[in-house]
C-alpha cells in the first residue's frame, strides 16, 4: 500500500497534521479487537479527508463502508452546520462500536448509521450530497457509483478509495481476481464518464477525486 521511499513517508506524515486524540484512541482499539484493521483508513489518509471535507464544506456527506467509523469522523470535521453524515454498513457487530466513537465526538448528532446493503439503503436517503466516500466491497465499486452520481450536486466530489489495490490495478490480472478486475473497470469508468472529471492520487492504497460536472 506504501508506494513511496519509507523515507519519503515518515516525512510526509511527520510535517502534517497530527491525528486528533480521539482518532488515535479509535485506532487503537480497532488494532487491538478489531479483524482485519488493515482496512482503517489511518492517521495520514484520515487528515487527507479531513483537510478535503474542510475544503468543500459539506452540508451532506454519504459514506459507503464505515468499518469502525474513522474516515466518518475525520469526514465529519468539515461539515457545515446543520450538516449531517449518513454512513452505511452491512456489519452489524461493529454499529455499537462506530456509536461510541461517534457519540464520544462533537459530531454525534450529525452522525446517522445505515445498517444493510448501500444499494438497497441509497435509493431511500432523501438529500442531495456534496460529498460522497466510497470505501466498501470492491466488486461493487461501479453499482454505488451509478446509485449515488444522480444524488451528488453538480460540482459535488465523489472519493473512492483503494483505487491502486497494491498496485495490482496496473499489473497483468488472473481471471479469478474479481476484485482487481473490477476495479480496473472503475477506474475507467471514473476516466471516461462525461458527467465527472477526475485524478487519481496515489495516497496509501489510492485514492480517487471524481468531481461531478
Amino acid at each position: 500500500m506504501h508506494f513511496l521511499p519509507e523515507h519519503i513517508d515518515n516525512y510526509v506524515v511527520k510535517h502534517s497534521e497530527n491525528e486528533p486524540e480521539l482518532l488515535q484512541k479509535l485506532n487503537r482499539e480497532t488494532h487491538q479487537k478489531i479483524l482485519q484493521p488493515r482496512m482503517l483508513s489511518g492517521d495520514y489518509q484520515g487528515r487527507v479527508l479531513s483537510m478535503l471535507s474542510k475544503l468543500i464544506q459539506p452540508k451532506y456527506i454519504l459514506e459507503i463502508g464505515t468499518y469502525t467509523g474513522y474516515s466518518a469522523l475525520c469526514l465529519a470535521e468539515g461539515l457545515t452546520k446543520g450538516g449531517e453524515l449518513h454512513t452505511i454498513d452491512v456489519n452489524e457487530e461493529l454499529v455499537d462500536f462506530q456509536r461510541k466513537y461517534f457519540d464520544a465526538s462533537p459530531f454525534g448528532e450529525q452522525i446517522y448509521q445505515h445498517l444493510g446493503n448501500a444499494l438497497d439503503i441509497i435509493p431511500e436517503l432523501d438529500h442531495t450530497f456534496d460529498l460522497v466516500f466510497i470505501d466498501a466491497d470492491k466488486p461493487n465499486y461501479i453499482n454505488y457509483f451509478h446509485a449515488i452520481v444522480e444524488k451528488l450536486r453538480p460540482g459535488g466530489i465523489i472519493l473512492s478509495d483503494n483505487v491502486l489495490w497494491s498496485g495490482k490495478v496496473a499489473e497483468p490480472i488472473n481471471d479469478k481476481d474479481t476484485s482487481t478486475k473490477l476495479l480496473v473497470e472503475y477506474n475507467q469508468l471514473l476516466k471516461e464518464d462525461s458527467r465527472v472529471e477526475t485524478v487519481i492520487l496515489p495516497i496509501r492504497d489510492g485514492l480517487t477525486i471524481s468531481r461531478k460536472r
